[in-house]
């Protein structure tokens, strides 16, 4: 969402929470001190974990958070004429000062039934509130996450580039797809806007387009360049030419199979961008063609001084292809006596999955750069988190909501939120206590029950304790902490993930990490329980 759309936020909403809020000021019950909780129910993609994320967003909306008259006159001519003007001009006195948010930093590692928000304030404006943040934190949190797994498939040492814009589901989507998807541990984007808005580095190169367009050599214009350390200008072209002689003949290439029309696009490319040079090599034939033609062209940049900065494939078998190029620069490399050739970057892309990916390092390659588009702003493995807004206290009451299905019942009451951690430094549990509770302490033993299981209590001792969240807004206009650059929450989420342990990481089968409640939280879920049956 683009930061001048933030104060049309306040429709952003379902229509059933206008009609509550009507019901709560009829029944006079609009300002009563209400808490609700969001979380979602199952960790994403068949995984252990989530990343949070849209925090920011969120209390962007919080502060702009007001209904103006345009907005009054709508949602006048969509409730039932029955509703009394009263409400209306209520409604206009309505905004976020009187709301508290509470939640981990953004980036954290998060997990099912754990609170990612707590928000309390008087009840009709925090029911208001639900759908926009479900909306901000659903997308957000997902796609965070689903790049955080590319990130593990692929490793510490591969730059990931997103260039989903043109597959994402509009373009709030694609603008929120580039910016959480670098928190999730992306390295760029191809998106020009998310990198204004965002600061999100952005890189791109040529499309297959721009080598069609060009089908003779006569085409090149201008034909010269200027060396990186002189001052007359060089005709480029038969430079490049002179260096495919010379290329096709030490790979054994016949030259009159190479595309023409392709060398005449790189050629003009490294004119335009003699920095920046890189080749888009299977348009054609990328042995036959493509490779030929980029070699003579980076090594005619390379008398003049200058480096092409890497090749891209876009098609087949890219493992393959990639060992294959990789062998080529090699090969130039020792022929020519030009070292740097044979670490040029490699990069490639291709509808690349999770599974493609996987497949990708098991076998080992030569990739530097991996570009996923619609694998990771689509989200094919799960496209929605789930993420849930429930109350759990009105009144200075604690609220249950009690199903049929075990798994949307909700833990009532406010908590606090703990991280206990083990003796090597990797977190084994999430602990869920009563806010009025003694905190958890490093070193202290604590009884815990375990959500999902129906055996009795059993007790830990923690060697370390985290609370996890922390107050980011509270009277309407101050966020209570200072909210980190994108670069930190980014660096944040890998910092989070490192302490959790592999067998929780994990991508299929994960081992499921423990959630918790106190004994008092958990005789109070039992009391309701029965109570409400």
């Amino acid at each position: 969402m683009e930061p001048g759309r933030r104060d049309s936020l306040a429709l952003l909403t379902d229509l059933y929470q206008f009609t509550m809020a009507y019901g709560y000021w009829r029944a006079g019950r609009q300002r009563e001190p209400a808490e609700f909780e969001l979380f979602f129910r199952r960790c994403p993609c068949r995984g252990g974990f989530a990343l949070s994320a849209g925090l920011g967003e969120c209390l962007a909306f919080l502060r702009a958070f007001r209904l103006r008259q345009p907005e009054i006159e709508y949602l006048q001519s969509v409730l039932p004429s029955t509703t009394e003007k009263a409400f209306f001009d209520y409604l206009l006195t309505v905004d976020a000062s009187e709301v508290t948010v509470s939640s981990a930093p953004e980036g954290s590692v998060v997990f099912a039934t754990v609170p990612l928000l707590q928000v309390k304030g008087p009840l009709l404006v925090v029911q208001l509130l639900e759908t926009t943040l479900l909306c901000l934190v659903n997308y957000a949190s997902l796609v965070a996450t689903n790049a955080a797994r590319f990130r593990m498939l692929a490793g510490p040492d591969k730059k990931l580039l997103e260039l989903g814009l043109r597959r994402a589901q509009g373009p709030d989507g694609g603008l929120s797809a580039s910016k959480y998807s670098y928190i999730g541990g992306f390295d760029w984007t191809s998106n020009v806007l998310a990198g204004k808005l965002y600061g999100v580095p952005v890189r791109g190169t040529v499309a297959h387009s721009y080598v069609m367009s060009f089908t003779s050599l006569a085409e090149v214009q201008p034909r010269t360049l200027k060396p990186l350390d002189g001052d007359e200008p060089v005709d480029f072209l038969p430079l490049a030419e002179s260096w495919l002689r010379r290329v096709c003949q030490t790979l054994r290439v016949p030259q009159d199979r190479v595309n023409p029309g392709e060398l005449a696009a790189f050629v003009s490319y490294a004119i335009a961008f003699p920095h920046h040079f890189q080749g888009l090599v299977d348009t054609y034939c990328i042995m036959g063609s493509g490779i030929p033609n980029f070699c003579a062209v980076a090594l005619a940049l390379n008398q003049l001084g200058y480096r092409a900065i890497g090749i891209r494939v876009d098609s087949g078998d890219l493992g393959k292809q990639a060992r294959e190029i990789r062998q080529v620069l090699r090969t130039c490399s020792a022929d020519f006596q030009v070292p740097w050739f044979a670490t040029i970057p490699i990069a490639v892309s291709n509808d690349i999955s999770e599974r493609s990916l996987e497949e990708l390092m098991q076998e080992g390659n030569e990739i530097d750069v991996i570009g996923i588009g619609t694998n990771v702003v689509t989200c094919p493995l799960q496209p929605s988190l789930g993420c849930v807004y429930k109350l759990v206290k009105v009144n200075g009451c604690p609220k249950l909501k009690l199903t049929e299905d075990e798994e949307k019942m909700t833990i009532p009451g406010s908590k606090m939120a703990y991280r206990l951690y083990d003796a090597t430094g990797l977190a084994f549990m999430d602990l869920l206590a009563l806010e009025e509770e003694p905190p958890a302490r490093a070193g202290q033993e604590v009884a815990v029950c375990l959500l999902g299981r129906s055996e009795e209590a059993r007790r830990v001792t923690p060697t370390a304790v985290e609370i996890l969240h922390r107050t980011y807004f509270k009277d309407g206009q101050q966020v209570c902490q200072a909210l980190p650059s994108l670069l930190e929450i980014k660096s944040h989420a890998q910092a989070s993930l490192s302490m959790l342990g592999p067998a929780h990481k994990r991508l299929q089968d994960p081992e499921p990490y423990q959630i918790a409640v106190t004994e008092k939280l958990h005789f109070l879920l039992n009391d309701l329980c029965r109570s409400s049956r």
